[in-house]
């Protein structure tokens, strides 16, 4: 059983793991200490005012242990004194001695203990999300060099959590650091103690990159640190293992979210920094950042590969949810003219919108035309009612039908849809059922099938309408 235990303080010890686990551990070799009787059973989280008492008893214990154990060296030495010394020893038994004030210094406070209070300043802190009390309680600690403790038990704290309590502990930071109580270095210590482990942690956590950016941009959004500073102090740790360019291409698409393309180009722009400074020398830069407003823009507008477009375009509208105005801001940063018209992106675009509208209800799949309407202004603009333009859309929809499998009535609701909206004109409509595209035909034969009363109403309606 030693043997496990042992092997387990080790593992704590290391931090190699997540902070969930280790946490874990030491709980259960808390108990073994205690003959299995929990201590804390039943307590529940500790009010701010219980954590100011414990702190001020415990100073006060101190004090008086001190105070006793330098008393009762002064006792003895005078015992000593008045037995060499009879009228010493005549004067002791007729005169008080007066009492001996003193001011001991507090000794400082070990790393475990530091911990300790640190965890129940932030959990307190996540439960009531007041920060003008946390930030009080953080200074009343005192813990002066050990300020990067509070900061690696933070992010550690809060790094499998959800991402507004992520948001909430970055925000703190971000006011001990502007109020003067944590001081920048101590902030670097904390964020590198972490980073250091990072890429280990990664095992356990696969999206570390994403949730430590969602820690660190709010000292950025709020002006606290200046992109030049923060990047360059986190790429120390992180440049011998290259993922320095993982971390901040996270934290700028995080700010590209809360701000714009725009706004955080000019900030990149201005920091002066470039990012072959983050990568490994044999790795591509997968995110660009520009304003638009020079020459050297154009010159950061790579051709981006169907694949990446495609990833991108599906991030923005169905994990991040992005606005068509963040939308346009993205393409217009990104691509060049050309690129804005060329087929992988019209059909990257499609494909993507056309994704999120599809809803699985278990035994059928049907189209939500909210969000083909929610997106109107993007799929105009892009296919600029031009019939080729629309027909690489209407390639990129019987693609995606056949990787659903070919879903019965899918492909006829979205063309109801597309043709009601007026996304997709009847011209591009008869151009797509007459290709003869060879790289077009995978699931052709089906696709035509499906729509066939789609295109025989197409007709007749066209038909009724010369008639009249």
């Amino acid at each position: 059983m030693d043997q496990y235990f042992n092997q387990m303080e080790k593992i704590v010890k290391e931090r190699k793991t997540s902070s969930r686990i280790r946490f874990m551990l030491q709980d259960i070799m808390d108990l073994r200490l205690h003959n299995w009787v929990s201590r804390r059973a039943d307590q529940g989280p500790k009010t701010i005012e219980q954590i100011h008492k414990e702190a001020k008893i415990e100073e006060q214990e101190e004090q008086r242990k001190v105070q006793q154990q330098l008393l009762s060296k002064d006792s003895k030495r005078r015992q000593s004194r008045r037995q060499t010394n009879p009228t010493l020893l005549f004067l002791s038994s007729t005169v008080k001695p007066e009492p001996v004030v003193q001011n001991p210094e507090r000794p400082p406070m070990s790393e475990e203990e530091a911990e300790r209070k640190s965890k129940s300043i932030i959990d307190e802190f996540l439960h009531i999300n007041d920060y003008k009390e946390a930030v009080q309680c953080v200074n009343e600690l005192d813990l002066s060099s050990q300020l990067h403790i509070f900061v690696r038990v933070g992010v550690e704290s809060t790094l499998e959590r959800s991402q507004i309590t992520r948001d909430h502990m970055g925000q703190l930071l971000f006011q001990l650091v502007q109020q003067g109580i944590l001081p920048k270095p101590q902030f670097y210590k904390g964020i590198t103690d972490t980073l250091e482990q990072a890429d280990d942690m990664a095992i356990d956590i696969p999206h570390i990159w994403l949730y430590l950016a969602e820690l660190l941009s709010p000292v950025l959004k709020e002006g606290g640190f200046s992109v030049r500073e923060l990047f360059s102090e986190l790429s120390k740790p992180l440049l011998p293992v290259g993922r320095a360019g993982i971390l901040i291409s996270e934290i700028l698409h995080i700010l590209c979210k809360q701000m714009s393309h725009r706004t955080v180009g000019s900030l990149w722009r201005e920091s002066g920094l470039n990012w072959t400074d983050f990568l490994p020398e044999e790795e591509d830069v997968q995110f660009v950042v520009s304003d638009g407003s020079s020459s050297e823009a154009a010159l950061s507008k790579r051709i981006w590969s169907p694949e990446e477009l495609s990833q991108q375009l599906e991030r923005l509208l169905l994990e991040d949810m992005a606005s068509d105005e963040q939308i346009f801001d993205w393409v217009e940063a990104t691509l060049d003219e050309s690129q804005m018209s060329s087929s992988p992106f019209l059909r990257a675009l499609m494909t993507a919108v056309c994704k999120a509208a599809v809803k699985d209800d278990n035994t059928n799949c049907r189209v939500d035309t909210a969000i083909i309407q929610r997106r109107l202004p993007v799929l105009l603009k892009y296919l600029n009612s031009d019939t080729e333009r629309q027909l690489q859309a209407l390639y990129a929809l019987q693609a995606l039908i056949v990787a659903l499998d070919q879903p019965p009535n899918l492909l006829r609701m979205f063309f109801d849809c597309l043709y009601d909206e007026d996304v997709i004109s009847e011209d591009a409509f008869y151009k797509w059922e007459t290709s003869k595209d060879p790289a077009e035909q995978e699931g052709k034969g089906v696709a035509l099938k499906s729509v066939t009363a789609f295109f025989t109403w197409l007709r007749e309606a066209e038909e009724e309408s010369e008639d009249n």
